[in-house]
């Protein structure tokens, strides 16, 4: 699986995203990159947007036709694994140090005509001083040099093509590793519990007082309590 070629770098887009979804459904081939120094209008899940400063994170989007089946949690193991030991998953997107976001995952595309764009944002080299005063609570930065951004992404497009072709048990089980949810207490609309970590599905398990209950990424917005004794 050959990801990053043909690559489109821009100095500034309105959404890395948007513009390989373009390029997706214009035929682009599998594992066509879009990168971009800035963008205006980065999103994440549930209408969230990603803001960082110009030149200082990773942005990107890939372009994966006939995608696996969990492109989310290997996309997440994979970041995880280009950002070290340190780095844990929040289910269903995000990736953590210390219970700070430092990246993001967002998959859209078509999948009745067999293609995905993967988005993905990284604060390499941000300051969070820099940040939204909004986000000075929850978002963290690997700290690391500008000139970083290029190494950081070969590494991820060679840890991507290994975990999105991984197998399933192998995959969650990977990702199991890194859960920084399990135990913890989450609350979303229809009810609350403790994190059990994730099925075979891919869904995240919550054990309730009326039993366990299995949430797909698309149904909730969590609410994070301590760690339930």
């Amino acid at each position: 699986m050959r990801l990053g070629a043909p690559r489109v770098h821009r100095r500034a887009l309105a959404s890395t995203s948007d513009e390989a979804r373009k390029l997706a459904a214009a035929g682009a081939p599998h594992g066509t990159l879009v990168t971009a120094d800035e963008q205006h209008a980065g999103r994440g899940r549930q209408g969230r947007t990603w803001s960082a400063p110009a030149g200082r994170a990773l942005l990107m989007s890939l372009v994966l036709r006939d995608p696996p089946r969990f492109v989310p949690l290997a996309a997440g193991v994979a970041v995880a694994d280009t950002v070290g030991p340190q780095a844990q998953l929040k289910w269903p997107n995000d990736v953590w140090i210390e219970g700070r976001k430092v990246a993001g995952i967002l998959v859209e595309g078509r999948l009745q005509e067999g293609w995905v764009v993967l988005g993905i944002g990284v604060n390499v080299a941000v300051d969070v001083a820099d940040l939204p005063p909004e986000l000075a609570g929850s978002a963290t930065t690997l700290g690391r040099p500008p000139e970083d951004l290029e190494p950081f992404l070969a590494a991820l497009l060679a840890a991507l093509e290994h975990r999105l072709t991984q197998p399933d048990g192998a995959l969650l089980d990977a990702w199991r590793e890194r859960d920084a949810l399990r135990g913890r207490t989450v609350a979303w609309a229809d009810g609350r519990g403790a994190a059990a970590g994730i099925d075979d599905d891919g869904r995240l398990v919550v054990a309730t007082d009326e039993g366990d209950v299995a949430l797909a990424a698309g149904e909730v917005h969590l609410h994070l309590g301590p760690v339930v004794p």
